[in-house]
């Protein structure tokens, strides 16, 4: 069953009609609904494309964080081949906010590492909501740190509210670990390629999004703290979150603006969770664009593109 946003209460109650129609025919023989339910999803249609042709800051942030849509886990059944998981941080435990491990992509060996929310009640808690600790940027970092020293790409898949921050995070290191994991980044030489699935918060994202390309898909969200968390800040109002999100600028066109990412994914109509296939496709399509245009670079060329883009940012800004 289709899970409706609020600004999509309109389509749902259209699509809920149309669904009614087909129920009752189903009940009799006699009744023929096939017109009238063939009329509402032809509006459904329309309104659907309505709704999402000039979604607002916030509207993206609550699609971006849709319970259906594709998450870490559907993007590597659906890519990778040969996919070994990879656990630990040979320090204190496995962080299961965070999995990845050695796989195929298009049949060249890679390593791939990624937030994972989960998909239900149960694996959402396991998961801990896509939120990682400590002990998950290490293994990211050990998994990295491997992938340089078997000259790997790697290829991290971004959807988190941003790090933990809960006490035992705080105590075992969360900053430490999220600048290390950054740090990796900036010096592994290897080809590295992110993607934003969904929601890229705060440091828990650049911690693996600190890449030579990066890409969003459409409606995805990448910002240095959530809109809740901005408006309580500086309005003392978590209720301002529709201001918040317009002036973070988080929407994948106003990074690509900015120079922060390289490619929009385009998403199916209504978002990636409305057609799972057609957005997995578009993000195997930019990786396998992304990798291409590092393919032939050494080491110290990887390195050097990767700190010369970060150093970029906001030089324009800067120089006027």
């Amino acid at each position: 069953m289709t899970q409706y946003l609020d600004f999509e209460k309109p389509l749902a109650e259209i699509e809920g009609k149309a669904e009614e129609l087909r129920a009752l025919a189903r009940t009799s023989e006699e009744m023929d609904v096939a017109d009238e339910a063939a009329a509402l999803d032809k509006k459904a249609a329309a309104l659907l494309v309505d709704l999402y042709k000039d979604l607002t800051p916030w509207r993206k942030c609550q699609v971006a964080r849709h319970p259906e849509r594709p998450h870490c886990k559907d993007y590597i059944e659906a890519l990778f081949s040969d996919y070994t998981p990879l656990a630990g941080d040979r320090n204190f435990a496995d962080d299961h906010a965070v999995m990845g491990g050695l796989a195929r992509f298009e049949d060249r060996p890679v390593m791939v590492i990624g937030h994972e929310k989960g998909s239900d009640t149960k694996s959402r808690i396991e998961r801990n909501f896509g939120m990682a600790r400590p002990e998950g940027y290490r293994k990211a970092i050990r998994l990295m740190d491997m992938a340089g020293r078997f000259g790997l790409p790697v290829i991290t898949l971004v959807d988190t509210p941003g790090a933990y921050p809960g006490k035992g995070a705080e105590e075992r290191g969360q900053s430490e670990a999220i600048a290390r994991s950054t740090e990796m980044c900036l010096k592994i030489g290897t080809p590295l390629v992110s993607v934003i699935i969904g929601e890229g918060g705060s440091g828990g994202a650049v911690a693996f999004a600190t890449a030579n390309r990066v890409a969003m898909l459409e409606h995805s969200v990448y910002s240095v703290i959530s809109p809740e968390g901005c408006a309580s800040i500086l309005w003392k109002d978590a209720e301002k979150m529709r201001e918040a999100a317009e002036a973070l600028r988080l929407t994948a066109q106003d990074l690509k603006k900015l120079g922060v990412i390289d490619k929009i994914i385009p998403e199916p109509k209504g978002g990636a969770h409305r057609d799972r296939p057609a957005a997995i496709d578009g993000v195997k399509a930019a990786i396998a664009d992304m990798l291409a245009e590092l393919d032939g670079k050494d080491a110290p060329a990887l390195v050097q593109d990767r700190r010369q883009k970060y150093l970029s940012m906001g030089a324009k800004g800067l120089a006027a």
